[in-house]
């Protein structure tokens, strides 16, 4: 079993809003992702670290999961900052196609893989209401990495979704980080960034842990291996 990334898709299939107008990268960028998961078998793992629909409600939401539903593999998904029809996880869950799986500061094993995931927030938003949203997301990380200590048995691989990079804009530690070191997570999913201009990195090594940048735009609209 291998396990891909990919993430930012910004659906809106029932109600098409063109993403080419943020640059030529954008351009029949799905078809470019579909090819990118053309080798995916059916029981390797597709991660998807949220901003997956442009949709307001779940029920404008249902033909952008229905879309994720018929790519390769077995999807897992979270939460971004515009997946404003996220709601109640329960709804969610009940509007998944099969082979989708939603996670909200929890986890799912499938095979020898855990996965768990949280949306995180800005480690560099120092406004008294970021530091209360980053304190809260803290909390509900360790939620997700308790989880998965709880499921891991000899062999297991642990990997985090998160949607916010886990690290400040100089790519140094943060509480985030410090969890996943913690916790012994074996590799981490992020996206949020866009734009060519982004100051970025697609990949990192930091304290033993592997860090994969996985916005679509930013790697060329082709999924990574992260295991």
């Amino acid at each position: 079993m291998k396990v891909y990334a990919i993430s930012d898709l910004h659906l809106s299939i029932n109600n098409p809003k063109p993403m080419d107008i943020f640059g030529e990268v954008w351009d029949n960028y799905l078809d470019d992702i579909e090819k990118s998961l053309a080798c995916v078998q059916a029981d390797d793992l597709v991660l998807l670290a949220g901003d997956l629909s442009w949709a307001m409600t779940l029920d404008q939401a249902i033909p952008d999961l229905q879309y994720i539903g018929k790519l390769n593999g077995k999807k897992i998904i979270i939460r971004g900052n515009h997946d404003y029809w996220w709601k109640s996880i329960s709804a969610v869950r009940g509007a998944l196609p099969q082979d989708v799986y939603a996670i909200q500061n929890d986890c799912v094993k499938i095979g020898n893989v855990i996965v768990g995931g949280s949306r995180g927030w800005s480690a560099d938003d120092k406004t008294e209401d970021g530091k209360r949203l980053y304190a809260r997301e803290l909390l509900r990380i360790e939620m997700s990495l308790q989880a998965m200590q709880k499921l891991k048995a000899e062999g297991d691989r642990l990997v985090f979704m998160i949607h916010y990079p886990p690290f400040t804009v100089k790519f140094e530690g943060t509480p985030v980080t410090d969890l996943f070191e913690k916790y012994g997570v074996d590799a981490v999913v992020y996206g949020h960034l866009h734009g060519k201009n982004c100051y970025a990195k697609k990949t990192l090594v930091k304290n033993g842990i592997k860090y994969f940048l996985t916005s679509c735009d930013l790697i060329n609209n082709t999924a990574i291996t992260v295991l």
